[in-house]
């Protein structure tokens, strides 16, 4: 069985990608893996203060990814495997591939126009040292668009 793996954030580009991720995995009798980073932390506050706004990061991070699951429960019937995960994100992606073999594509989505996307250009800098095909979701695609690729 297929396996996308989208790494999921707030953003429409990640929206994008799981739109994709999702059309392809019906299409295919495959199955969407959700991976949602908990950002790093960039400063150091007292120890309480710390646990506690590292667990509201983790807690957003599990509720936008069930979130984004639901949606895709709703619309396509397959409920998606989710994972939440602190670290660096490249590192935390990396390391996600090595202990799922059996993830087939990893889907990424670009921002529109001229916006950042580090994880692309991360992954797309080294795509042949992935273990599986890395997929970009344009982000000037529309809805109709991906449907149609899906």
């Amino acid at each position: 069985m297929r396996v996308y793996l989208v790494v999921m954030d707030e953003t429409e580009e990640a929206q994008r990608a799981l739109r994709f991720a999702s059309l392809r995995a019906q299409q295919t009798g495959g199955s969407v893996h959700i991976l949602a980073l908990v950002p790093q932390q960039t400063f150091n506050a007292f120890g309480g203060v710390q646990a506690t706004i590292e667990q509201e990061a983790r807690e957003r991070a599990e509720v936008m990814a069930n979130n984004a699951a639901g949606n895709i429960f709703a619309e396509m019937g397959k409920m998606p495997v989710i994972a939440v995960r602190p670290g660096a994100p490249a590192d935390v992606i990396n390391k996600y591939l090595e202990e799922h073999g059996e993830v087939a594509a990893l889907v990424l989505g670009t921002a529109k126009a001229g916006g950042k996307d580090p994880l692309v250009q991360h992954f797309s800098a080294r795509a042949s040292e992935l273990p599986c095909p890395l997929y970009i979701v344009p982000g000037s695609l529309t809805r109709e668009q991906i449907d149609a690729l899906g």
